[in-house]
């Protein structure tokens, strides 16, 4: 019998596939890249070529060990991480490790598949190909480019605002969209203008319409003066019915997911990060339970696509689904086709789509955590939509005329729900399922009545502040790095602290961010140039396809990029720089604050240090001016110290506040937050809460002996289900919603407080 290697990039794959392969198949896994540049050194070196020291990665040694010892006794050797180009150079990296094991190198081929079934797994291995080295120099390109930004452009931060700060090529322009749309919003002047909206009574029902037209002109109300003027004469005149318009409207069902709008959609309906979108699809694309563990079943495409393509057969399935279980009238007379997004598209796989649109959501639900079975029905529902007839709406438009003003009122009614169906009771809160409901028994010239008038003072609003939605949407509409990076960019932005999130999950950028931002535009211009950033992106496309070399990009921005580099450290590279405010030191009076940057975080200090050694904390208000802030010192409490009798006090530290020893430092005692219960895996052990810099955790006192640990809150209720813990877990997700949950996964008590 034929031994056969298959080589993916994901370990939680191997289950999903085995299944359909035979004994004579062994499938392994790289558990991701295997090789990188190396982390001490720069790792690329411009000589006539560009050369790139590729180093194996921690811990992969002994991967890359196994791997290449089942391969030396294969026949065939089956390449097959992920389709993108960084499955690609995976698939390159590990082929260059095999093939100084084996003789007969035509034994390794390169496979791909969009999908985890069989007739796609078996059609892959019937049709296996060489590496595109052009794809993997179009990721050599990026991880360059990346490397020489991140690499050369950090330690200049380091040296000239505070030490453990970044910069990226891509994740540099996502914070100065951040920033921009700050300044904007503090900037921002609201005008003032005015509305005027008439009730008007007909025999046949009551009209609302609002004031559109002022002698055929659009009504531009600025203050309450002009607006009562105009009031006052809409009063005097007669009114009737001017026009009436009946049209039919078409709305149409929007294209199936690709990674950007599914990002997009999963945070706006369902309060989902970036990250965690990204996270569940990758398990959704793998394989989960439906019942069976030894068998898991992979439930949706490839998630990282820009494609909007559907297969031939996912067509078929889809339209044959819907006329089964809706009506023929659900069905178009063909299948709807859409554009595959514009020339920035790679277009390399299908649209994020169910594999099998027979797995309904409530199939799968049962099987499923929650918030896997919630993103599987927003990926269900938005294919099986895609594939069905408009919606329709009846709508009227009523014009009713006194004078020289205008009115408009207008109606819409759903008259055929069409892909609406699939949606049911969701989409009743659509904006266009919303009747407005205008009297029928109505005709042109009928008087009416104006029955009430009233003018109503609005004024215009700022921008908003970007949401991950938005953000990701606008950086999408820029050509602003790829969908599959950007999880990676919104949590680095937000772990260096250049932005911080609101109680509605909108970005705010810190000072930091700001300093960050404002000291590469002027330094660094053209990498944090929006539209040099897109073209960038543009020209990877064309190495991936050939129409541009890999060294010849890297040559012509090295070389700018070099220069500008030189000219931003300058001579002045080692010395730390203030960002310096109108605010007037209130100790010294002769000179002003600056904001600094310190290892607890930013605050004000007087630009004359050392002379003058006034700090304090700041608040940057509304209208952007900053203002120093008075701390209150450490509280002290009447509870007495343990160890040497001392008061205790609450202090703030750099993890949050904490209650310590008044005595310190003679006395070092700190207050530990300890549960009723001893640790639950050594039953000797307190447990006790802790503070470190990813939040909090609760873990046996007994450590590093014993590794019990959770990761978070917890509350001390007995398990009502299984009684074998008397504690709960404690869960809060995007929205605030608060879970608790059994400590033991077989038992899978869950409830929502």
């Amino acid at each position: 019998m034929k031994k056969k290697l298959l080589i993916v990039e994901s370990p939680a794959k191997i289950k999903t596939i085995k299944k359909f392969l035979g004994n004579d198949f062994k499938i392994m896994s790289t558990i991701g890249h295997i090789k990188d540049l190396p982390k001490k050194d720069l790792g690329v070196t411009i000589n006539g070529s560009i050369e790139i020291d590729y180093v194996v990665m921690n811990d992969k040694d002994k991967v890359i060990a196994d791997i290449c010892r089942a391969a030396s006794t294969s026949d065939q050797i089956f390449l097959a991480p992920d389709p993108d180009r960084e499955g690609e150079i995976i698939a390159w990296h590990i082929g260059q490790e095999i093939e100084r094991v084996i003789k007969d190198k035509d034994k390794i081929k390169r496979i791909t598949f969009n999908e985890i079934t069989k007739p796609a797994i078996l059609e892959a291995i019937a049709n296996p190909f060489e590496i595109d080295i052009k794809k993997v120099s179009a990721q050599q390109a990026r991880r360059v480019l990346d490397r020489w930004v991140g690499y050369e452009v950090s330690p200049i931060l380091w040296k000239k605002l505070k030490k453990g700060l970044s910069a990226g090529r891509v994740q540099s322009v996502a914070l100065r969209m951040i920033c921009e749309r700050e300044e904007a919003i503090l900037n921002f002047k609201p005008e003032e203008y005015w509305s005027v909206t008439g009730d008007f009574k007909h025999p046949s029902g009551k009209i609302i319409a609002p004031l559109t037209h002022i002698s055929k002109k659009k009504i531009d109300l600025k203050n309450k003066e002009q607006t009562d003027k105009v009031v006052k004469e809409i009063k005097k005149n007669d009114f009737a019915i001017a026009d009436i318009k009946d049209k039919k409207r078409s709305k149409n069902p929007l294209p199936p997911f690709m990674t950007s709008t599914l990002q997009q959609a999963a945070f706006n309906k369902l309060g989902f990060t970036v990250k965690k979108t990204m996270t569940l699809a990758q398990k959704l694309y793998e394989g989960m339970s439906l019942g069976d563990p030894s068998t898991p079943v992979a439930l949706i495409t490839y998630m990282r696509t820009d494609s909007k393509r559907v297969s031939d057969t996912a067509l078929k399935q889809v339209r044959s689904y819907v006329s089964k279980h809706f009506d023929k009238n659900y069905v178009p007379s063909k299948a709807n086709v859409y554009t595959k997004g514009g020339k920035k598209t790679q277009d390399a796989h299908e649209a994020i789509r169910p594999i099998d649109v027979n797995i309904t959501p409530s199939l799968v639900k049962q099987h499923l955590t929650r918030d896997a079975a919630r993103l599987y029905e927003l990926i269900w529902k938005r294919f099986v939509a895609c594939q069905m007839t408009p919606a329709q709406y009846a709508q009227r438009q009523v014009v009713i005329q006194g004078g020289k003003y205008t009115f408009k009122a207008t109606g819409s009614t759903l008259i055929f729900d069409g892909f609406l169906k699939v949606y049911k009771a969701e989409d009743q809160s659509d904006k266009d399922n919303q009747k407005v409901v205008l009297p029928g028994n109505i005709k042109i010239k009928d008087s009416v009545d104006l029955a009430k008038i009233t003018p109503k003072q609005h004024f215009t609003q700022p921008p908003p502040k970007y949401s991950e939605g938005s953000l990701v949407k606008e950086m999408e509409k820029e050509g602003i790095g790829r969908p599959s990076t950007y999880a990676a960019i919104l949590n680095t932005i937000e772990t260096r602290k250049y932005v911080i999130r609101d109680k509605k999950k909108r970005f705010t950028p810190t000072e930091l961010g700001f300093a960050v931002t404002n000291m590469l535009k002027e330094n660094l211009p053209k990498i944090m140039d929006i539209k040099f950033t897109a073209l960038m992106e543009e020209d990877l496309d064309l190495i991936a396809k050939g129409k541009m070399t890999r060294d010849d990009l890297l040559r012509e921005f090295y070389g700018a990029f070099k220069k500008d580099l030189e000219k931003f450290l300058g001579e002045d590279g080692k010395k730390k720089k203030a960002i310096m405010t109108d605010v007037e030191c209130p100790e010294c009076k002769e000179h002003k604050l600056a904001v600094r940057f310190g290892k607890t975080g930013e605050f004000l200090g007087c630009a004359g240090f050392p002379e003058c050694k006034y700090t304090c904390n700041f608040e940057r208000y509304e209208d952007g001016k900053i203002r120093c802030v008075e701390t209150e010192g450490p509280k002290e409490l009447e509870e007495k110290c343990p160890k040497c009798d001392s008061n205790l006090r609450e202090v703030i530290g750099k993890f949050g506040p904490f209650i310590a020893c008044s005595g310190y430092p003679d006395c070092k005692y700190i207050k530990k937050n300890i549960a009723s219960f001893k640790c639950p895996l050594d039953k000797t052990g307190d447990v006790v809460e802790k503070k470190w810099r990813g939040g909090s955790l609760w873990g046996c006192s007994n450590y590093p002996k014993c590794k019990f640990a959770i990761f978070g809150d917890i509350e001390e209720i007995e398990c009502p289900k299984c009684k074998k813990y008397p504690f709960l877990v404690k869960k809060v997700n995007a929205k605030g919603e608060v879970t608790l949950l059994c400590y033991d996964k077989a038992c899978g008590y869950k409830e929502k407080k």
